[in-house]
């Protein structure tokens, strides 16, 4: 077979693929991140450690106090998200941002989140105001309602992935998320 034709053959493989695990093109590769999150929403703040697993068809994040204990779970899947308290108490829902809004009183964007902290655009709607690092990867953006600043791990520890992530709504809620460790297939 002719080198043209492998190469037909497997992008045509990878849509098929996508279309089969109902993943968006460039949906991003399989992470596991552990860090701290810092949120600032109507006049208050919150904080904690953060540990969270992506996969193609499943979120789990567990927001954690210091000593390990779980604050709050949220899973998000295809069919709807749950997001359990501290206190087992269970919320519900087909939209993980709305959720989130409702459980804990400030939106985590899990759904753009994922894009954006590997350092790449979300898709399903253009970003403005792109800025480039002297690698040509993405340091800040606009998207949708949020405004996101990338900080990059240096070159050779965890192959530039984005060591803290900054956004900002419009000065109505702003989330910093410093990552500490990547592991699973986005790391190196």
């Amino acid at each position: 077979m002719s080198r043209p034709r492998i190469a037909a053959l497997a992008v045509a493989l990878a849509a098929t693929a996508c279309a089969t695990l109902g993943l968006p093109p460039g949906a991003p590769v399989p992470f596991d991140l552990s860090g701290r999150v810092l949120v600032s929403y109507d006049g208050r703040a919150f904080s904690s450690n953060l540990r969270w697993q992506h996969l193609p068809e499943r979120d789990e994040l567990w927001l954690l106090t210091p000593l390990g204990q779980t604050l709050a779970q949220i899973t998000a899947t295809t069919e709807g998200a749950t997001v359990t308290g501290a206190d087992h108490k269970r919320y519900h829902g087909a939209d993980v941002e709305a959720l989130t809004r409702q459980a804990l009183g400030w939106e985590l964007p899990v759904t753009r989140l994922q894009y954006w902290v590997r350092g790449e655009a979300a898709p399903g709607s253009v970003p403005q105001d792109v800025e480039r690092d002297a690698e040509g990867r993405i340091s800040a953006l606009r998207q949708d309602e949020w405004r996101i600043k990338l900080e990059r791990y240096p070159a050779d520890q965890h192959a530039g992935l984005p060591r803290r992530v900054d956004l900002d709504r419009g000065g109505n809620q702003s989330i910093r998320l410093v990552i500490d460790a990547w592991r699973g297939e986005a790391a190196p």
